[in-house]
């Protein structure tokens, strides 16, 4: 688990002070028919934290995602969105409790811009109906202007001004992954679910992707869980660490706890198995 990469220094990561707990999970199981992909894990996500999940290939980490944001439903457990049970949520209505995902293969609509996809991340806040968005028309037209002032935004906190009208399918792929997560951000999520946000970058992308994750917690006070495969990024900006292995938890402390428990170790040498 040696770090891969080393960050920069960012003023305030180390001061940051997590809240309440937003989400917790309990005794969470899921199987697909004879396949456990998920056994008895419990753990919660407080508010303003950078959480990650981290585990060898196959350990249940997208799993745990889908299950968060309401694609899975577990056959045993609990999950509560601050402090409610939450039982059959389906996605759409995860999204409109205030938690928006990426995905670890870029879900963009490859032949819209860059501009249109993000602003697809609005789609939830739209109230006026479908008519008075098709005309283009009186509170039609000045809700969508307002949507687009709030999509310019994002574009310039992520400094894509520069694509904005470029169709996402002609851009490289670390600008792309930068794209989707500007979608998620347009939809102002308090929780963000990040699924390998840095798979298949080159290092000055990674440390760009690592930036404006920590710019995401810092400046709008978002929540996140990440998934991630390279342990210097995770060690570095995560304040907590949940470890899955063959769909259990075998650690869950603070960097520096999960960086010396001897079952986290011995799963990622392979010792246990």
């Amino acid at each position: 688990m040696s770090a891969v990469m080393q960050l920069p220094a960012v003023d305030g990561v180390a001061a940051r002070q997590a809240g309440e707990v937003i989400l917790s999970l309990e005794n969470i199981s899921l199987a697909f028919g004879g396949v456990k992909a998920l056994t008895d894990i419990s753990f919660d996500v407080r508010q303003h934290e950078i959480r990650a999940i981290i585990g060898p290939n196959g350990a249940g980490k997208s799993s745990m995602l889908n299950v968060i944001n309401g694609v899975y439903r577990p056959q045993q457990g609990t999950i509560r969105l601050h402090g409610k049970p939450r039982h059959g949520m389906h996605p759409h209505e995860a999204a409109r409790s205030g938690i928006a995902r990426t995905f670890q293969n870029i879900a963009l609509f490859k032949g819209m811009t860059v501009l249109d996809n993000i602003m697809t991340g609005r789609n939830l806040k739209i109230k006026t109906g479908f008519l008075l968005q098709a005309l283009y028309w009186g509170p039609g037209q000045r809700e969508e202007l307002q949507h687009r002032r709030e999509v310019e935004k994002v574009i310039d906190f992520l400094e894509i001004q520069h694509i904005r009208k470029t169709p996402v399918g002609r851009l490289p792929y670390g600008l792309q992954k930068r794209v989707e997560l500007g979608r998620a951000l347009a939809a102002e999520p308090q929780i963000l679910l990040l699924d390998e946000p840095m798979a298949g970058m080159n290092v000055e992308e990674k440390q760009d992707m690592c930036r404006f994750i920590l710019d995401v917690n810092e400046q709008f006070g978002t929540t996140i869980v990440l998934i991630e495969h390279d342990m210097g990024v995770v060690m570095d900006i995560s304040d907590r660490v949940v470890v899955l292995d063959y769909g259990r938890k075998i650690g869950d402390g603070t960097p520096d706890e999960v960086r010396t428990n001897q079952q986290v170790i011995n799963a990622y040498l392979g010792v246990a198995h």
